[in-house]
């Protein structure tokens, strides 16, 4: 059975445990960050008895359970779906494309996301979040059936995207790094050897005032945990705690023109012109996010052995 950690609020200081139902048993240390407690605590919280749990959910507030020490890593066009709905082809990507956001954007799973004023085409991007276990040495290959060893567990992970700003500056850092855009959890649930096998089961779903925006399985993706993680160990150091999110199926607000459109864009029309055009266009569609918007975000196995909660974001104004 997954073990699920939760970092918790209790009289306004941060706080560590294991969640049994709903019911949460504290965890005995004192550490700041998601590595830190993965990395001296990990026999603990696998062996903390049902018994111990005495804290019920409702009384605490929780919060992100990746913390803002760590390295927020994201995979792009990672979803067979996603590239086919942008207008792309798969067999143009055969490079996993990598980019990071700024880990000051990670926020609670339930905290209130405010579009910034300048911000008109705000997007939503359900993603599988694989936290670092251990950190990971220079040069590692990582087989599929080693991820138990590198890997902690998973959680949900919300990818907000300013495509007015990521898109016609060219800047994905820029666009999805404003503070807020990362909602992470509630749960981190660490998986065993056998339930790691399962993830291309999970099944990511997300839904906008009640709407069903994406619903898409895991296994649709391209460049798996374990090619990643290889890619990350010849690239750069990632430690304990660190967050990778694996990128997002179909259905996001932001859409590919057709092919009519495109051509006019490319041959006819200056850069400026034509994200201009993009903006405006933009502004009509109904699906980007605006204040009042709810968003619900789940990943679970169909069977419900593995489930990492539910995600309930709303967007404000400033």
């Amino acid at each position: 059975m997954p073990r699920t950690l939760v970092r918790y609020a209790q009289q306004n200081l941060p706080r560590w445990g294991v969640l049994f139902g709903q019911t949460i048993a504290p965890l005995d240390t004192d550490a700041a960050s998601t590595g830190e407690v993965l990395e001296r605590h990990w026999d603990q919280i696998w062996s903390l008895a049902i018994e111990r749990a005495t804290l019920p959910l409702s009384q605490v507030t929780l919060l992100a359970p990746v913390t803002e020490h760590h390295q927020f890593i994201c995979q792009g066009v990672n979803y067979r779906s996603h590239i086919a709905e942008s207008g792309l082809r798969v067999e143009n990507f055969p490079f996993n494309t990598l980019f990071t956001k700024a880990s000051s954007c990670i926020t609670a799973a339930d905290a209130p996301v405010v579009r910034p004023a300048h911000v008109q085409l705000l997007d939503y991007e359900i993603e599988l979040g694989l936290v670092l276990r251990r950190s990971l040495p220079p040069g590692t290959q990582v087989r599929p059936e080693d991820l138990p060893q590198w890997l902690a567990g998973v959680t949900i992970v919300n990818d907000l995207s300013a495509r007015d700003v990521q898109l016609p500056q060219g800047q994905f850092y820029k666009g999805k790094s404003y503070r807020g855009f990362g909602p992470v959890g509630p749960r981190l649930v660490l998986l065993s050897p056998e339930e790691w096998a399962r993830w291309p089961e999970l099944h990511m779903r997300l839904s906008v005032n009640g709407q069903v925006r994406q619903d898409a399985y895991c296994s649709d993706m391209i460049h798996a945990p374990a090619a990643t993680l290889t890619e990350l160990a010849a690239l750069h150091d990632v430690h304990a705690g660190d967050l990778i999110a694996t990128g997002t199926p179909a259905g996001c607000a932001a859409r590919a023109p057709g092919k009519l459109v495109m051509f006019v864009f490319k041959h006819l029309l200056s850069e400026a012109a034509k994200w201009r055009i993009f903006i405006r266009k933009g502004a009509l569609n109904p699906a980007y996010l605006r204040p009042g918007d709810r968003i619900q975000a789940t990943i679970r196995t169909d069977d419900g052995q593995i489930d990492l909660g539910e995600q309930t974001t709303r967007i404000t104004a400033p």
